[in-house]
C-alpha cells in the first residue's frame, strides 16, 4: 500500500522540521510550505491525502487557505493547528470544513489520533464515493467560555452541526448553558430566522399542545381565533424544547411524530403543516436512565439522540473558572457601569475548590450580587459571604436547611456552642488563609474579638 502524503504548512519552520522529522519516522511521506501561497503551490503539486494547516500565516490566514482548498476539492481532508484556544476560532474552523482541530504546543499524540481517523475516513470514502457537506459560510458565536478538551470537543462538534439542520440533543446539570449552546448553534445556521425557546415544565400539558403546535378556531373553550403554533412560527429557524424530560407521554408521543413525519396538525384542525425548523431539545436529567425506569419514551430518545452534546459541570472543568471569572466581570462592568477588575487570590482558591451545584449561572450571580455591593476593584472573600457559609457548611457534612443542628461524627453528639463557633471558625481559616482582616470581615467581628477567640479555642498562625 502507498504511503500516506502529508502537507505540513505552517510559518514556525521549527514546527514543520519537529513534524516532517515525527511523520516521515512514522512511514508517511511529507513535504512542507512556510506560506498559504506555498502551501496551494505544493498541494497542486504534490497532491497529498492530508494538510496539516495553521491558522496564522504571514501572507494569507489559515481560512483562506482551507477555503481555497474546499473549492477545489471539498473532501480534502485539513487539521487546523493554532496557538490560541478561542472558541470562534474553533467553530469556524470545523464549520468551514476542517476534519479537525489542535491547539499547539501539539500534542503529538493527539495529532496522531487526528491522523489515524482522517486517513480512516479517507479509505472508508473511496469505498462509498465520497461524503458531500455544504457548510454555511456566515456564523455568529455566543458567550461559551472554555480552554479544556471538553469544551474544546463542544466547539467542535457546534462547527459539525452547524453544518446541517439535524435534531440535537444537548444534556447538563442546571447552569452549565444548555440554552446558550443552543443559540450559538442556531446563530451558526438560521441566524435571521426565529429562534423559539419552550421550557416544557413550565407549562401543563393542555396548553403546551396548544403552544406547540397552534390551534384553530373553537376548538377548546376559549380559542376564540386560529393561532400558530411555535414549531410554525419557528420557520426555517429553531425551536428548542427545554426541560425536555418533563413532557407527558401523551406529548411525547406527539413530539415523535412531528420528527419522523416531519408534518404535525394544528389543535382541532385537519390540514397538515409543514416543519422547517431545527429541533434541540434538552435535559438536565440522564435520559437514558429515565427510558430504563420506564418514565421517557425509548422511541423519542432514540429520535432525539442522533447527536448529542454533553456539557461538563464546572466542577469538572475547573481550569476554565479564572477566564469565566474574567469574562462575566467585564461582562458585569458593562451591564452595571463598575470598574471591578479581579477577584483576590484567597477568594480565587475559594472558587477553584467550591464545588458549584449551580455551575456557571451560580458563578454569574454570585459575582453580580458581589460587584453591586463592591466598594473596592478586587473582591476579596468579604464580599461572597453566602458563598462562604454554604462552603463552609458543606465542608462539616450540612447544608442549608437539612438540618437544625450540627452534630459531630463520633456518635452523632450534637456539639455544643463553643465546639459549633471554633470549628466554624477553623473553617473559615482554612478556606481563606491567614488573612486577619478578611477573616474578621467574613465572620463579621471586630479584630480584638478575633483574637480573644483564637486565645479561647488555641488556633494559632504557624
Amino acid at each position: 500500500m502507498a504511503k500516506a502524503k502529508i502537507l505540513v504548512i505552517d510559518d514556525d519552520r521549527s514546527i514543520c522540521e519537529t513534524l516532517q522529522l515525527y511523520l516521515s519516522e512514522e512511514g508517511y511521506e511529507v513535504h512542507t510550505a512556510f506560506t498559504g501561497t506555498e502551501g496551494l503551490n505544493k498541494t497542486i503539486q504534490v497532491s497529498p491525502d492530508l494538510i496539516i494547516l495553521d491558522i496564522r500565516l504571514p501572507d494569507i490566514d489559515g481560512f483562506t487557505v482551507l477555503e481555497d482548498l474546499k473549492e477545489d476539492d471539498e473532501d480534502v481532508k485539513v487539521i487546523m493547528i493554532t496557538a490560541h484556544h478561542d472558541m470562534d476560532t474553533t467553530i469556524r474552523a470545523m464549520k468551514e470544513g476542517a476534519f479537525d482541530y489542535i491547539h499547539k504546543p501539539i500534542n503529538i499524540d493527539e495529532l496522531e489520533i487526528s491522523l489515524q481517523k482522517a486517513l480512516k475516513t479517507i479509505a472508508t470514502e473511496k469505498k462509498i464515493d465520497g461524503l458531500l457537506t455544504e457548510p454555511s459560510r456566515d456564523f455568529k458565536v455566543g458567550d461559551i467560555i472554555g480552554t479544556g478538551k471538553a469544551m474544546g470537543e463542544i466547539f467542535k462538534m457546534i462547527g459539525v452541526v452547524s453544518q446541517s439542520k439535524t435534531t440535537v440533543l444537548i444534556e447538563g446539570e442546571s447552569g452549565t448553558g444548555k440554552e446558550l449552546i443552543a443559540k450559538v448553534i442556531h446563530n451558526n445556521t438560521a441566524k435571521n430566522d426565529p429562534y423559539i425557546a419552550v421550557n416544557c415544565s413550565a407549562i401543563v400539558e393542555t396548553l403546551l399542545e396548544s403552544e406547540l403546535f397552534g390551534h384553530e378556531k373553537g376548538s377548546f373553550t376559549g380559542a376564540i381565533s386560529r393561532k400558530l403554533g411555535k414549531f410554525e412560527l419557528a420557520g426555517n429557524g429553531t425551536v428548542f424544547l427545554d426541560e425536555i424530560s418533563e413532557m407527558s407521554f401523551n406529548l411525547q408521543a406527539k413530539l415523535l411524530r412531528v420528527l419522523q413525519e416531519l408534518e404535525f396538525e394544528r389543535v382541532g384542525g385537519k390540514d397538515k403543516v409543514k416543519v422547517r425548523a431545527r429541533i434541540i431539545a434538552a435535559t438536565n436529567k440522564d435520559l437514558k436512565t429515565l427510558v430504563k425506569e420506564g418514565k421517557f419514551r425509548d422511541d423519542l430518545y432514540y429520535r432525539l439522540n442522533i447527536v448529542t452534546i454533553y456539557i461538563p459541570p464546572l466542577r469538572e472543568r475547573r481550569e476554565d473558572i479564572p477566564i469565566l471569572i474574567d469574562y462575566l466581570l467585564k461582562k458585569i462592568n458593562r451591564d452595571l457601569h463598575k470598574n471591578v477588575v479581579g477577584v483576590s487570590k484567597e477568594m480565587m482558591e475559594v472558587f477553584l475548590k467550591y464545588p458549584w451545584p449551580g455551575n456557571v449561572r451560580e458563578l454569574e450571580n454570585l459575582l453580580v450580587r458581589a460587584v453591586v455591593v463592591a466598594k473596592g476593584q478586587i473582591l476579596g472573600v468579604a464580599d461572597f459571604p453566602d458563598l462562604l457559609g454554604s462552603y463552609a457548611q458543606a465542608q462539616m457534612g450540612g447544608t442549608a436547611g437539612e438540618r437544625d443542628v450540627i452534630r459531630s461524627q463520633e456518635g452523632g453528639k450534637v456539639l455544643t456552642l463553643d465546639e459549633v463557633e471554633e470549628r466554624h471558625i477553623r473553617k473559615v481559616i482554612s478556606i481563606i488563609g491567614k488573612n486577619k482582616g478578611e477573616i474578621c470581615d467574613a465572620l463579621g467581628i471586630s479584630r480584638p474579638t478575633l483574637e480573644r477567640k483564637l486565645e479561647k479555642y488555641g488556633i494559632t498562625f504557624v
